[in-house]
């Protein structure tokens, strides 16, 4: 099995992230933005701000903190569920 790598943007690119227009207001009255933009890189100025984010069916609510930035909006919006046995009635 080979090892993982990951793909790297350019650093001459900067990080990919999204201009949401209503940052700001936002912050100002705590209403989430709603976005499909996984991959967005979350900002310095993206801190305390909720986002609604999809993960293909659903909008998953995400607060940004300090430790996220630097990571994508997709990371924090899972979009599998969670597998688990079902113990039957027959025995």
């Amino acid at each position: 099995m080979r090892p993982t790598t990951t793909l790297l943007r350019s650093a001459w690119k900067g990080p990919f992230f999204v201009a949401f227009p209503s940052l700001q207001s936002a912050l100002r009255d705590n209403t989430p933005i709603f976005t499909k933009a996984r991959a967005c890189t979350i900002l310095p100025n993206h801190i305390g701000v909720r986002f609604m984010v999809h993960n293909g069916r659903d909008y998953l609510p995400v607060t940004v903190t300090e430790e996220m930035v630097g990571h994508k909006l997709g990371e924090f919006s899972a979009t599998r569920k969670r597998f688990s046995y079902r113990q039957t009635k027959n025995k």
